[in-house]
């Protein structure tokens, strides 16, 4: 029984020192605020900041408890695009907020001498990363 014990709390100090270390470099890079600062938002940034950590611990619950949704089979591929499509842009919106806080981006362009092109190589990586993805789900290498 103690083993059992020492297991749990184990699990969950590591759950909760990796999530505490996700949501603080989410916080630390800023990237809430400058898209609520980019699309006017501003006076929601505490809705956003909740949104997030409600949907860091609801898909955590999701993935832990292996909870299935029942929903209709004609809403399925609908609701697998909305979901895919949200977390795409969450994850490319964190990336480009820690290049940009990083300085990657200025960095390069110097380094490059670009003067002009900059929001093409970007948009560019996006569009890749975008087909990438659209081949490696449509051919089916991923495993359910």
């Amino acid at each position: 029984m103690i083993e059992y014990l020492l297991l749990i709390l184990t699990a969950l100090g590591g759950g909760m020192i990796v999530s505490a270390g996700i949501f603080a470099l989410i916080s630390s890079t800023g990237v809430i605020t400058r898209m609520a600062g980019k699309t006017h938002t501003g006076k929601y940034v505490r809705i956003y900041e909740t949104a997030v950590i409600i949907g860091g611990i609801w898909w955590n619950v999701f993935w832990v408890f292996s909870v299935g949704l029942k929903i209709p089979s004609a809403f399925e591929n609908v609701f697998e695009i909305i979901i895919g499509g949200t977390q795409g842009i969450f994850v490319g919106c964190l990336a480009v907020s820690l290049a940009e806080a990083l300085n990657a981006t200025a960095i390069f362009s110097r380094r490059a001498k670009l003067k002009i092109g900059l929001s093409f190589i970007i948009l560019s990586a996006a569009v890749g990363k975008l087909l990438g993805a659209l081949i490696q789900f449509l051919n089916g290498w991923v495993k359910s």
